[in-house]
């Protein structure tokens, strides 16, 4: 099954790139990179100047999928184990 705007939240997002557009600290905002590791709570993006971690919650990131779509995800919902997240049943996605 292919990655769209309708399921990215149910799959796995290393190996995509992503932008900060929106969070609590203000210092990630514009940081961006591709995505190289996922825990409960955070993303580590691997950036120009070395390797990142940002926390999911009160976030918001735009990802860019393997069609060159962009979307833009509010981090609070992405806050689960990668493979708990892409069992939870969610209304919007």
């Amino acid at each position: 099954m292919s990655i769209t705007p309708n399921n990215v939240v149910r799959h796995e997002f290393i190996g995509l790139s992503a932008e900060i557009t929106n969070a609590h600290n203000k210092s990630s905002v514009g940081l961006n990179g591709k995505i190289v590791d996922e825990t409960y709570k955070t993303f580590v993006l691997e950036t120009k100047k070395g390797d990142k971690t940002v926390f999911k919650e009160h976030a918001t990131f735009k990802v860019t999928l393997p069609d060159k779509r962009k979307v833009e995800i509010s981090g609070d919902i992405l806050v689960a184990r990668p493979w708990d997240r892409i069992k939870k049943k969610l209304s919007q996605w």
